[in-house]
């Protein structure tokens, strides 16, 4: 083994299951439940329950993001409504509970079809308003060089009706301006031009408004993924903790920058006066470790306790990494530097912050673990 070392971390999909879900639901209902059961059969080692478990849980989650994706689709299209002031129906939220995998999909599904005739609905109530705004002349504009054509309002109704209702006010005014040229045609050569402008401004405002809904769509992934990461940087750090206090260490926060969450342990015992192990977690995916000293060796004897801590130190860190892994936090040592080979650097153990213990309890209640 070795004082100084490095290790790669993986979570068990378990874990990073758990996670998720947790967080995405707040810690509430069945997602819970089911999580609570994967730590259990993992911590249990009982392998045929734990893929059984993971299978189900994994169904479960994608059926519940699902329901979520709904309920926003939902609430945007419940703000386009509010400001066209639109009586159209849309289908209540729902939260997911005690309903099997099977039933949040059939909900989904059903969901699916009142959201896109929500949708359709919407658009015809902005193409009516358009409409409305755009034509100050009688109620039907003629064509008089071309009588059997269809009438020049319908025609821009029916164009209307594809802009999307979510469409942002500068694309809704472009369209209204190409409509007023309809309004003001005289000739049928003239409402054909206007309407074919009015149907280019339509495809590109949709257009533009898919664009918008593709970005909001990637932050969204992309806050979610930074949240995630947070929540499995803070199951390793709890982890860490839970192991190293277990094989009789004080386990506190940070070191040198003094900042409690930026992955930075300082491990201590009370019966190591002089001694003590940095420890970094870097994005959840790699654990380093050194020993140091508190002040300077001085003598032979003090060299040789520090390959006694050294020694001492990796037998722990050993029996930590089997702890971790029975917590889902697997480990692989990719360096690692002998005990006596170097010279303990030293360290001022003044400047380590309190233990872990009280924030590492409030932040595991927090995600429900």
């Amino acid at each position: 083994m070795s004082s100084g070392v490095e290790a790669d971390i993986v979570l068990d999909a378990a874990v990073v299951l758990t996670l998720g879900m947790n967080r995405v639901l707040g810690r509430g209902g069945e997602a819970a439940g089911r999580g609570a059961q994967l730590l259990a059969a993992l911590a249990a080692g009982r392998a045929e329950a734990r893929a059984e478990a993971l299978a189900e849980a994994e169904t479960y989650e994608r059926a519940v993001r699902e329901v979520l994706a709904r309920n926003a689709r939902a609430e945007e299209l419940a703000r386009t409504r509010a400001e066209l002031d639109a009586d159209v129906p849309l289908p209540e939220p729902l939260t997911p509970g005690d309903e099997t995998a099977a039933e949040l999909t059939a909900w989904c599904a059903a969901t699916d079809r009142a959201l896109d005739a929500a949708e359709a609905h919407l658009a015809g109530a902005l193409a009516a308003r358009v409409g409305q705004q755009v034509f100050a002349l009688p109620d039907r504009v003629a064509v008089p060089e071309r009588p059997a054509a269809p009438d020049a309002r319908d025609a821009l109704e029916r164009v209307l009706t594809r802009l999307l209702p979510d469409a942002s006010d500068h694309d809704r005014d472009a369209v209204a301006a190409a409509a007023r040229l309809l309004a003001a045609a005289t000739t049928a050569e003239d409402a054909d031009t206007a309407l074919t402008e009015v149907r280019l401004r339509v495809r590109d405002a949709n257009a533009r408004t898919r664009d918008r809904r593709a970005d909001e769509k990637r932050r969204a992934q992309e806050a979610e993924a930074a949240e995630q990461a947070a929540a499995e940087r803070g199951y390793v750090l709890d982890a860490i903790t839970t192991a190293f206090e277990e094989l009789g260490y004080e386990v506190h926060d940070g070191f040198e920058t003094l900042t409690a969450n930026d992955g930075a342990l300082l491990l201590t015992r009370g019966d190591w006066p002089d001694h003590s192990v940095k420890m970094r977690i870097e994005d959840a995916g790699r654990v380093r470790a050194a020993m140091v000293r508190g002040r300077a060796a001085r003598s032979a004897d003090d060299r040789r306790l520090d390959a006694e801590r050294e020694e001492e130190w990796c037998a722990a860190f050993e029996r930590a990494r089997t702890r971790l892994a029975a917590s889902g936090v697997t480990s692989e040592v990719t360096w690692r530097l002998d005990p006596g080979v170097h010279e303990l650097p030293v360290s001022d153990p003044a400047r380590q912050t309190g233990t872990r213990s009280g924030r590492r309890a409030r932040g595991r209640e927090r995600r429900g673990l």
